[in-house]
């Protein structure tokens, strides 16, 4: 049902509770706070109090006999990640069942950005520290976008910028997320213990033909997933931390096992389990979960100017801002000019070759994933994977402002194309340069 429909609880505070929960599933909201608590972490990580955050964020807790007793910052990356993962795999399953993955007409164009749009960043992220064997294995952390940083971004910036843009940015982001989940999967997981492995299978097996029976329940009565998918998918997560994978990937198997509608079977003015699960949890993924990895992912000792000259000449710190500053537009442009000129794939009518590298660099905000590939590929303590954070917040800063100029001037120019059509309908002349097609690149 749509949640227009579900009759307001009565208790005191639902009002004050469903504004703030309302805020937190708009995108730039989400972004701005993801924003906030990694400056929050930088300012107290370099701050005389610096000692007491990296006292907390190193503090252990919880059950060692079933590997569970971790840091709050292995929690936070671990176990609350698993939270935003879990709504990408939403997001995920969605777009494959009834979206724009669904055609592999409309889709071929953004899925080849994205593949090409990681492979060209990790390219350069080599090139750069090729002569440093050891470096090597942070070639995956500019390959990353924040698609949360960036759809608030676009948000923000681009009012008027055309419908497909917005879907292609969504399209290519997605895609770029279930390549990280693979690359994390597969590169970054080692000595696999088989029995926790297949416990966390039968789990989510269980999980998903409780969501497909009980559907309805669930979705009528929203305290049901706590009661009892919540316990399973807690267990289930363990399970998969137990056998060696990074258990964020717990999130996006549980994920795919929520029923999504399609649409030709959906009644009007409704929401399939998936939508519903979206919609109630992203609150807590852009108020809570996502805000606190930051916070102890982001809190870095930049050790004065000292350490500051070094973590600028850092391979690994160049090898990043590059990676994500100029090989992600590269990467998104290069792939679709050779899709364009080897097959008959052509463009949206719509968008513009200009439209795409703002989307380009906006694509080249990392940030959330990227801290967490920076946080799995070098040693505990070693200062690579500080000056490959400070990167990371460099570059994603400087994509941002810079995908931000090219698209406010795209959209100032849309606007005014809005506006000329406006008066055209009105019957008023127009001048006949706004009457002609907007030639490509402009």
């Amino acid at each position: 049902m749509s949640p227009d429909t579900v009759r307001a609880p009565s208790w005191p505070g639902y009002a004050e509770v469903h504004r703030v929960t309302t805020l937190l599933r708009r995108e730039s909201v989400g972004g701005m706070l993801l924003v906030v608590a990694a400056i929050a972490a930088i300012i107290w990580a370099n701050s005389p109090a610096s000692e007491a955050y990296f006292a907390l964020r190193d503090f252990r807790f919880g059950y060692e006999p079933w590997h569970l007793e971790l840091s709050v910052g292995a929690w936070a990356a671990d176990g609350l990640l698993a939270i935003f993962f879990f709504l990408v795999g939403l997001e995920l399953k969605r777009e494959i069942v009834v979206g724009s993955l669904r055609r592999l007409n409309t889709a071929i164009v953004p899925v080849t950005a994205a593949f090409a749009g990681v492979a060209v960043p990790a390219l350069i992220y080599v090139a750069v520290v090729h002569t440093q064997p050891s470096l090597l294995a942070g070639w995956a952390i500019p390959t990353a976008t924040d698609i949360a940083f960036a759809v608030a971004v676009l948000a923000l910036v681009g009012s008027h910028l055309p419908g497909p843009l917005r879907i292609f940015l969504l399209t290519l982001a997605v895609v770029d997320d279930l390549i990280a989940i693979a690359i994390i999967a597969i590169f970054y997981t080692s000595d696999i213990a088989l029995l926790p492995l297949g416990i966390f299978a039968v789990l989510v097996v269980v999980y998903g033909v409780i969501a497909h029976r009980a559907r309805a329940w669930f979705a009528r009565t929203p305290w049901a997933a706590w009661v009892v998918l919540l316990p399973i998918g807690f267990a289930a997560w363990a399970f998969l931390h137990a056998s060696g994978v990074h258990a964020t990937i717990a999130g996006v198997a549980l994920a795919f096992t929520i029923p999504v509608a399609a649409s030709r079977r959906r009644e009007a003015n409704t929401m399939d389990l998936a939508e519903q699960f979206e919609h109630r949890f992203r609150p807590i993924s852009a108020g809570i979960a996502v805000p606190l990895f930051a916070f102890f992912a982001a809190g870095v000792s930049v050790g004065g100017g000292d350490g500051l000259l070094r973590a600028v000449m850092d391979p690994v710190t160049i090898g990043v801002v590059a990676g994500l500053v100029l090989g992600k537009p590269i990467g998104i442009l290069l792939g679709v000019r050779l899709l364009t000129l080897v097959t008959k794939v052509r463009l949206d009518p719509a968008l513009r070759w200009i439209d795409l590298a703002g989307v380009g660099l906006l694509a080249g905000i990392g940030f959330t994933v990227s801290l967490l590939i920076a946080e799995l590929s070098f040693g505990e303590g070693s200062p690579h994977t500080d000056d490959a954070k400070i990167a990371i917040m460099v570059a994603s800063l400087l994509a941002s402002v810079l995908a931000s100029c090219v698209l406010l001037v795209r959209n100032r120019r849309y606007k005014q194309l809005a506006r000329d059509e406006e008066v055209d309908a009105d019957g008023d002349d127009v001048p006949d340069v706004y009457q002609q097609p907007l030639p490509p690149g402009r």
